[in-house]
């Protein structure tokens, strides 16, 4: 029983996080994590789906975020803890296995997000500057760089986003002031707003061509969702929670369905639909003397916060499930001395380098939008449940009819209904079998830890029996 007693002492002394996020640092964690890859590298395959009536599904996606952001206002009012998605799970549920699986697809999301934002590093931005270095290897070294500058620790990490979403602010306002002299010289074409793209000309078609731009354009609300497992980083998370959501979603919605008008109005969807870096087109189409090489070194930054925050919300995911006993306890060791989760970051890096030698900026997008969209279904579910179990102390409380509502389409958006490719679909597959693998190696390291303490118990009866 000693080394139990050891052991249970070691976890008791594990240093806690720090608390170093304050609430004009969240507000831009919020804006800079929702801001970055969705809209900087996906907007082209957005068109792609559904033509120039781009700025539709960014409005609807909007829509979508803002009903799921307000379930998860309410709860982290009540639940302050790292685990976010998955706490609520366990809490509304009580099922340990689907609250697993929960965690994972959102660990998983955050990591297909960050091997996005890579494969759109290491495109045609990147490609502004050489074309010599292949793409994958690229990929590959930023995300060990992200690692890298995590494992040092939240504050320098947060400081580096705050700098990293003023700087993709930066190019988002170059792109609309690049529409606003279009539009008053009369440059680009107003007619492809209305344009839509659909295989066979049918309802049923540009239903499905829309409802698959949307959920592929969901990618770039996601972000909201990660703020939620810095909460036991964050000074009074209860009430700088609802304001930095809020304003985040609000922000950045509004930013998405002017870049999306401005995008079609100077360039054919076709053409955006072809590059990994559509924005870039735009500002080359605008007729403004903007050096193309600045504005995709602006995009780099945008798409390495985007990454950079997913790594840091993967990591403190692993964190969170290691101290509710979901994932094993060294999943939640953290670096004395920088007090940052150190097991997590190295876990989630292996896993977003296997991502990122596999697939490209669309079908990474598309997972990432998959799984987050089956996540929200299960937590603005889980918000209704949890009215059932009451705080001590005032939070926010969403109404009810919203999270209904969003729960109803993040189910339409995640099924076959958009029109998502098959891969995707088999790629979140693979990961999730993972997570049940992971789950099954979990319960039997459990079960091994208990039965040593079980034996040595019976022996130390048996022993004070017989004297």
């Amino acid at each position: 029983m000693a080394a139990s007693a050891s052991m249970e002492a070691s976890e008791e002394q594990q240093p806690s996080l720090k608390r170093a996020i304050g609430p004009k640092l969240l507000i831009l964690f919020v804006i800079g994590d929702i801001l970055g890859t969705g809209i900087y590298a996906t907007t082209g395959k957005v068109a792609g789906k559904v033509g120039g009536a781009l700025w539709l599904p960014f409005l609807i996606g909007f829509a979508v975020a803002i009903m799921t952001a307000a379930s998860y206002v309410e709860l982290v009012g009540k639940y302050p803890k790292a685990a976010g998605a998955a706490l609520y799970t366990q809490r509304a549920f009580r099922l340990p296995f689907l609250t697993f699986i929960i965690a994972f697809m959102v660990m998983c999301s955050g990591l297909s997000s960050a091997s996005a934002a890579a494969r759109a590093f290491s495109g045609d931005y990147f490609r502004e500057f050489t074309a010599a270095i292949p793409p994958t290897l690229i990929a590959i070294l930023f995300i060990l760089a992200l690692a890298a500058l995590a494992l040092r620790g939240v504050s320098e990490s947060v400081k580096t986003n705050v700098v990293l979403t003023l700087v993709e602010l930066t190019g988002l306002a170059v792109v609309l002031a690049i529409g606003v002299w279009a539009v008053l010289t009369g440059v680009g074409e107003p007619s492809r707003l209305g344009e839509f793209e659909s295989s066979d000309g049918t309802g049923f078609a540009l239903m499905t061509s829309v409802l698959g731009a949307t959920a592929l354009g969901f990618f770039a609300f996601v972000g909201f969702e990660d703020s939620v497992n810095m909460a036991e980083e964050t000074k009074d998370p209860v009430r700088t929670f609802p304001r930095a959501i809020f304003t985040g979603v609000a922000v950045t919605g509004t930013i998405y369905v002017l870049v999306a008008l401005v995008s079609s109005l100077l360039v054919d969807y076709r053409v955006l639909e072809t590059s990994s870096g559509p924005l870039l087109e735009v500002v080359k189409a605008g007729g403004v003397a903007f050096p193309p090489k600045l504005f995709a070194l602006i995009a780099l930054f945008a798409v390495t916060n985007s990454a950079l925050i997913n790594i840091m919300m993967a990591s403190r995911l692993c964190y969170g499930l290691a101290n509710e006993k979901v994932l094993p306890p060294a999943m939640g060791k953290v670096l004395p001395r920088r007090r940052t989760p150190v097991t997590g970051i190295v876990f989630v890096t292996a896993i977003a380098i296997g991502l990122v030698s596999t697939g490209e900026i669309e079908g990474l997008g598309d997972t990432t939008a998959f799984l987050l969209l089956c996540v929200f279904a299960v937590v603005n579910v889980a918000v209704l449940v949890l009215r059932k179990d009451p705080v001590d102390h005032d939070h926010f409380r969403t109404p009810t009819v919203l999270p209904v509502i969003g729960a109803i389409t993040s189910v339409i958006l995640a099924s076959p209904l958009s029109d998502r490719a098959s891969d995707v679909y088999i790629r979140a597959g693979v990961l999730i079998g993972i997570g049940i693998l992971l789950w099954i190696v979990n319960k039997l390291w459990m079960k091994y830890r208990h039965e040593p303490m079980v034996k040595r118990g019976s022996a130390g009866a048996d022993t004070g029996s017989s004297s």
